[in-house]
């Protein structure tokens, strides 16, 4: 399975981003979606996760300023980020859970990251 995370970039403090992360290869079905970052110098975070059935979770520290969104035709997630923060700053990556077949199990796979840089 290859992921494709686009939509990272420099914006201003206040500002906002899309990213999209497309997800291909050998798909039946993907159960869990979701976004982690990571900033310079500290470790990888969880920012979102969502359910084959829609259902978004996020930890009480992104609660209010991001939106993640799945589109199962398009093997697509999404995480709309608003009121940008300097501190948002980071590579972030997209991660999934897929299987090949009705009858394989789930495996893990994630994305090569895009840049997003919030600037003060």
């Amino acid at each position: 399975v290859q992921l494709q995370a686009s939509g990272g970039g420099l914006v201003q403090a206040g500002g906002s981003l899309r990213l999209s992360c497309a997800a291909s290869g050998s798909i039946f079905n993907i159960n869990v979606m979701g976004w982690y970052r990571q900033a310079p110098g500290k470790q990888r975070e969880l920012v979102a996760y969502i359910r084959s059935g829609g259902t978004a979770n996020y930890p009480d520290s992104m609660k209010g300023r991001f939106t993640i969104s799945r589109d199962n035709a398009k093997n697509t997630v999404y995480l709309q980020m608003n009121s940008l923060k300097p501190e948002d700053t980071g590579v972030y990556y997209c991660n999934l859970y897929s299987r090949p077949s009705p009858d394989a199990p789930y495996m893990n796979s994630w994305g090569q990251g895009t840049l997003v840089t919030v600037s003060s």
